[in-house]
């Protein structure tokens, strides 16, 4: 009787914990707890120097550029190549040096629409009603021990990412996108951790991304960052030379 007592008191408990906040309260709380509202929209651009490293095997010198509201560019370079993955707002873009192809390319719709979702400076939670997404909160959720509040956003375009917030300090520790490209659902994980302010906003230092589930995930980490340095759009768009 005493353990169907205690069981009781625990789902008791867990569900007051879990109705103590609304999705829009949480969405708040995350905002503020990265430097406020105001700081995150004076940040006009970001530059992201640092190393990619797969498997613990190699490491890849690697730049992000994003400049608002839309625009994205991440460089990756080995041994004299550079991989290049670009969203300047409408379209995007790529070159595969490491695949035998170092001309540029236009992506798919669906093949540029993981850049797109991904050209948030902060995340997509800033401004949501504005860019027509939708937020559920879901509870909590289990990350690695931590009890995470839990947050789901649908995209305009259908994209879904799922939020999951340190309970404590309520900046993202996990985010899961589950996007159905050629009718096929895929889903990826990053977890974020060492976070670091910039121009007032604390954004992660440390980001590692792979396949849901996945045990060899790749790693990011950032040893630069620079905001609201000019950064020309031409850095986003389709090379001039290559579209003639």
């Amino acid at each position: 009787m005493r353990y169907a007592i205690a069981a009781g008191l625990a789902l008791l408990l867990s569900a007051t914990t879990a109705g103590a906040y609304t999705a829009e309260e949480l969405v708040a709380k995350n905002l503020e707890a990265h430097g406020g509202i105001d700081k995150i929209h004076a940040l006009k651009s970001l530059r992201l120097e640092g190393k990619l490293i797969f498997g613990g095997a190699f490491e890849l010198q690697a730049t992000s550029l994003y400049k608002a509201p839309d625009k994205l560019r991440r460089d990756a370079t080995l041994q004299g190549l550079t991989q290049v993955q670009a969203w300047d707002g409408k379209e995007g873009w790529q070159i595969q040096p490491f695949g035998g192809r170092k001309d540029p390319e236009r992506l798919s719709e669906d093949d540029a629409r993981s850049l797109a979702d991904g050209a948030d400076m902060v995340n997509a939670l800033v401004d949501w009603k504005a860019a027509g997404s939708s937020i559920e909160y879901l509870g909590t959720e289990d990350v690695d021990g931590t009890e995470a509040h839990k947050l789901k956003l649908t995209r305009k375009n259908g994209d879904v990412t799922y939020y999951f917030l340190d309970p404590d300090y309520f900046l993202e520790i996990r985010a899961l996108d589950s996007q159905r490209l050629r009718g096929v659902l895929t889903e990826s994980e990053t977890d974020f951790g060492d976070y670091e302010q910039v121009d007032g906003v604390y954004l992660p230092f440390s980001l590692s991304f792979g396949p849901k589930g996945s045990t060899q995930k790749a790693k990011m980490v950032v040893e630069k960052a620079t905001a609201n340095a000019p950064i020309d759009d031409s850095q986003f768009a389709f090379p001039a030379t290559a579209a003639k």
